[in-house]
């Protein structure tokens, strides 16, 4: 079994100070920022911000094509059915002017056919008429 020995103050120290010694060496050890290691993965990342900006042109401009073509097929299908409704209304008014005009017609027979009658019996009444006065 292992005896735990408590560390003094000086060997925290020293290992506080070797830790303070490590951060600063790796510190050091980094590239500055005119490496070439630096300046190529600079340049990657602006190659990547700027492949990611044309993609996202590239993208904005098939949207606003979509949007385009269909807007034009919105109008074109609008007209299309406008036109439809423009010649159902015109057959309609032709079926109804025609409607209208048998009715006027059918009227018209109707009043002549009465008027022949009146005729006839207005005849047959002046007949009677002159029958008696004989």
């Amino acid at each position: 079994m292992a005896i735990y020995k408590e560390k003094d103050i000086f060997e925290r120290r020293n290992a506080a100070t070797d830790a303070k010694r490590a951060l600063l060496e790796r510190f050091k050890s980094k590239p500055g920022p005119d490496d070439p290691q630096v300046l190529a993965r600079k340049a990657e990342r602006q190659a990547i911000l700027e492949a990611r900006e044309k993609r996202a042109a590239e993208k904005e401009r098939l949207r606003q094509e979509r949007l385009a073509r269909e807007a034009r097929e919105r109008a074109e299908r609008e007209a299309a059915e406008e036109a439809a409704r423009l010649a159902a209304e015109e057959v309609a008014k032709a079926e109804a002017t025609a409607r209208e005009a048998e009715e006027n017609e059918r009227i018209a027979r109707l009043l002549a056919d009465e008027a022949e009658r009146k005729a006839k019996r207005d005849a047959r009444y002046a007949a009677r008429k002159a029958r008696r006065r004989i």
